[in-house]
Parts: structure tokens; sequence; C-alpha cells
């Protein structure tokens, strides 16, 4: 059985040899704090709380998975979140990333399709003492938009185009993470930025996220 000090270790050196190391290059200080700090591994599955720190993403049920650490770390610096923005998450699936942008900004809130696992996480992250994060179950190709704006928005699933509601809940100035790619296809990181009213974009790396479901909303 894992001790607190074993899970404390796994984090540190997860931070220092999947992190910051050469070659992955997670620079951010407030970032790196965040991921040592959240407990990964009361994010997922008991049984596989042993290889919460590895590098790469686990089953974490229904179909989902939590991110390889690296993509959770390397998504939120990216997105630069700030101690007064509000975000907005789609993509709960266990909570974890949700965990990580509560300790660096104002308010979280995220939607998850999969009610039980909603459920789960909101319950996870209220034990775990994680009090701005909002969760609900919902379809988020819709966002939140009675919370709108948002300074950040962060997607963890793919779509095979941005979600217009999604850019309209964006505040201006705002950036929002999303990977986009057909259902099987090859998937891009993109970065969104709004600027005078108008959306910039560019691709970042290729990744492999599972797919947004819910009822496409009109391209």
């Amino acid at each position: 059985m894992n001790s607190t000090d074993d899970f404390t270790e796994s984090s540190e050196r997860m931070v220092r040899e999947q992190l910051a190391a050469p070659g992955r290059d997670i620079a951010n200080p407030r970032v790196l704090a965040a991921m040592r700090d959240v407990p990964r591994h009361e994010f997922v599955p008991p049984e596989l709380r042993g290889e919460a720190y590895s590098d790469h993403a686990l089953p974490i049920g229904f179909g989902q998975t939590i991110s390889q650490p690296f993509i959770v770390a390397f998504m939120t610096e990216t997105l630069d979140p700030q101690p007064l923005d509000r975000v907005l998450e789609i993509g709960t699936g266990c909570g974890y990333q949700a965990a990580v942008l509560s300790r660096l900004v104002k308010e979280v809130f995220s939607i998850e399709i999969v009610e039980p696992l909603a459920a789960r996480a909101a319950a996870d992250l209220h034990r775990l003492g994680f009090r701005n994060v909002h969760v609900r179950s919902g379809d988020g190709h819709a966002g939140w938009p009675e919370a709108a704006p948002f300074n950040a928005i962060i997607v963890t699933c793919a779509p095979d185009h941005v979600p217009a509601p999604l850019v309209e809940q964006l505040r201006e100035g705002g950036r929002m993470m999303i990977p986009i790619g057909e259902s099987g296809e090859p998937q891009q990181l993109v970065l969104l930025e709004k600027q005078h009213g108008k959306v910039f974009q560019r691709e970042i790396m290729a990744v492999r996220f599972v797919p947004m479901t819910g009822a496409a909303a009109p391209k």
C-alpha cells in the first residue's frame, strides 16, 4: 500500500522528470507548484493509484481517461491563467485538470456530459477542498452561458470544429485551448485568442484526446 510520503515523492519526481526536464520545459513556477500540490492519485481509480504519477494517460471509466501529466501542465501553461480569471473547462472527466486550474485562478466552471463522472468529480473535488470549482453535467458544445464571459476556456475532449457558443462566451482578450480533429483522425491542439472581436488561431502540437460527444453546434 502506498503511503502519503510515497505519493509526495512520486509527485516531486513527476514534476522534476516529466514536466521541468529538458525537452519538456514546463517553466511557469505557479503551474509547477499546482502540479506538485494537487494529489493526482486521488483522481484515479483505486487500483491504478500506483500509476497515478506515471507519464501516460489512465482510464477512469465510461470510456474516458485522465490525461498524461505533461499534457495537463502544457495546456495549463499555454493557457496562461491568471489569479483573478474565471475559466470554463469542457470535459471534467475525473476533475484533475479542474483541480490544477483551481490553484491558479479565481473560479473554474467545468462541464461533463457523462453524468456519473460529473457527480464523482464534484464529490471528489469537494472532499479534497477545491471549493472554487463548479461542476455540472451537460453538453459542452453549449458552454455555460449564464456564467459567461470567461477569461479562458480549456477543452479536454476533441470536437471536429470549434463550437461557436464557446467563442461567444470567451471574453475579449481571452484564450482558448482546444484539440480539434475528426473521430479516429489526427488531432491538433489549437490556441485561440480573441482580440478586437476577431479570433486568431494557431496550431500548437499533435495530440490524442477522447472525442467530444453531444449535440454538435452549427459550424
